[in-house]
């Protein structure tokens, strides 16, 4: 183009849209103006823009972070440390029941909470399709639901509705908790995860223990959301110590049942690390364990070690060598109480064994007028005045010390059977997955069974409707579901491969 073709583009009215281009605009049809030009290069509307999108982060993080895999092993790390722990609050406190045996309030805890993100959590992946294991056939416990169901019922009849919310209300979050672990367990990383919890709690636990008795007077002070519990009435000259966990005798059973999964771990091929948390356990759980001084958890503890032993010496496939090393931990730990644990059961109980009598024969009187539907979930203390009589004055008087029968008492013939099919089919699946021969898992259910085991013997002479026991039951229930899950799942795809 030569110098005289050239054109202004201000000369001719026009104005370039882009360098290269055929298009143009008259300079008198661009009208600009001053607001849009404000508004366009304003600060403020970068402000709101920024603002905005920070608002639709901050509502979304928490989806974000319920969705990943970490967030669900801490929420569940929180409901199980919180079995020994306890942090929570009792609404609607009755404290004249509470001392009588029943369950007092209604318990929020940490547990009421890491449940609700864990179920949100899961409910959210289903929905967003992002985890295919969520949408798998889901696990049922038709016992279970059937205790759950008898325990609803049971409110239709009680005297006091109240009191039985507290415990209908406890029953189902545990429910809650079996039927999370045994769908949302699917792998061996997983059960080991949760296998590691139980044993750090219990580490944690059995520290503190000690810590109360060297330290803490029956006269101690301690008030907050988590609770210490130290015999006020001192036997041979000690406390009897609860921990954190409530009374000496649910310390005794937390202890006896998690003991046998350390031993049960000794029978596994563990990383170092994961022996020296077992010989820990042991350890210093042994000594916690002494310290209740409760006679229940130490026959409890003595059946599941026979069990154990027995069941692996039968197999031959286990060098009772390592069963060996755990006895002599426990012996070693047992020799400086040997004077207290003697006088424990060979000396006078003050009638603590013989009190107990009463109270079943207080339990049939009512099971005979109310067999069928019972007289609602926790109203044993509620209605145990109207069976009262003059040979029951110098009793002492207390919700029944025997499981078994408060469940019959209170839930009728069909709430026991439902217990008693719930516990029997817990026991089942341990025993099915022990003879899978599987070398990580099969050890761990046998413990897990031989500590359930114990703790049935201990359900004879006591009561644990309070929470923990409750929730270490359900959690380990829902375990050996998920445990058997996948050694049958592992048992099919071998046979898939040999076929092939």
């Amino acid at each position: 183009m030569s110098p005289g073709q050239m054109q202004s583009p201000v000369t001719n009215g026009e104005l370039p849209l882009a360098p290269g281009g055929n298009s143009a605009v008259r300079a008198g049809d661009c009208q600009f103006s001053p607001k849009a030009a404000d508004e366009q290069f304003s600060p403020h509307r970068g402000m709101r823009a920024l603002g905005t999108d920070s608002l639709i982060i901050a509502l979304l993080s928490p989806w974000v972070f319920l969705m990943s895999e970490s967030a669900q092993k801490v929420l569940l790390a929180v409901v199980i440390l919180d079995i020994p722990i306890q942090f929570g609050t009792h609404l609607f406190y009755h404290e004249t029941n509470a001392l009588m045996g029943a369950l007092g309030g209604w318990n929020l805890s940490a547990t009421t909470i890491a449940l609700t993100g864990l179920y949100v959590s899961w409910l959210v992946r289903i929905l967003t399709k992002r985890d295919s294991k969520a949408r798998a056939p889901l696990h049922m416990n038709f016992s279970l639901l059937l205790y759950l169901s008898t325990m609803v019922i049971s409110m239709a009849v009680a005297q006091d509705a109240g009191l039985a919310f507290f415990e209908v209300f406890l029953v189902a979050q545990s429910c809650l908790v079996y039927f999370y672990v045994a769908n949302a367990i699917r792998t061996r990383r997983d059960v080991t995860f949760v296998v590691y919890m139980l044993l750090t709690g219990c580490l944690l636990e059995s520290i503190v223990m000690i810590a109360i008795r060297l330290f803490v007077t029956p006269t101690t002070a301690w008030d907050g959301p988590i609770h210490i519990n130290a015999d006020l009435a001192p036997l041979a000259g000690t406390m009897r110590i609860g921990g954190t966990v409530g009374s000496h005798n649910a310390a005794a059973a937390y202890l006896s049942i998690l003991l046998a999964l350390a031993i049960g771990l000794f029978l596994t091929q563990i990383k170092i690390a994961g022996k020296w948390l077992a010989v820990a356990v042991l350890a210093s759980g042994s000594i916690a364990l002494i310290l209740t001084f409760s006679r229940g958890g130490w026959i409890a503890l003595a059946v599941a070690i026979a069990l154990v032993s027995f069941f692996t010496w039968r197999r031959r496939r286990n060098s009772l060598k390592i069963l060996t090393a755990a006895l002599v931990i426990l012996t070693i730990v047992y020799l400086p109480f040997h004077n207290l644990i003697s006088s424990r059961i060979l000396g006078d109980d003050k009638g603590s064994a013989e009190s107990r009598i009463p109270l079943d024969k207080l339990a049939f009187r009512m099971i005979a007028d109310h067999p069928i539907l019972g007289i609602g979930a926790n109203n044993f203390t509620v209605v145990m005045d109207r069976y009262l009589t003059s040979e029951f004055r110098s009793e002492w008087l207390y919700t029944v010390h025997n499981t078994y029968l408060l469940v019959w008492t209170e839930t009728g013939i069909f709430g026991l059977l439902a217990y008693l099919a719930f516990l029997l089919g817990t026991l089942r699946k341990g025993w099915q997955c022990w003879n899978f021969g599987d070398p990580w898992l099969s050890p761990l259910a046998l413990a897990f069974m031989a500590g359930i085991a114990g703790h049935m013997l201990h359900q004879g002479v006591d009561i644990f409707t309070d929470r923990p026991i409750q929730q270490l039951l359900w959690l380990i229930a829902g375990l050996l579901a998920a445990m058997h899950r996948i050694c049958k799942e592992d048992q099919r795809r071998n046979s898939a491969l040999s076929l092939a």
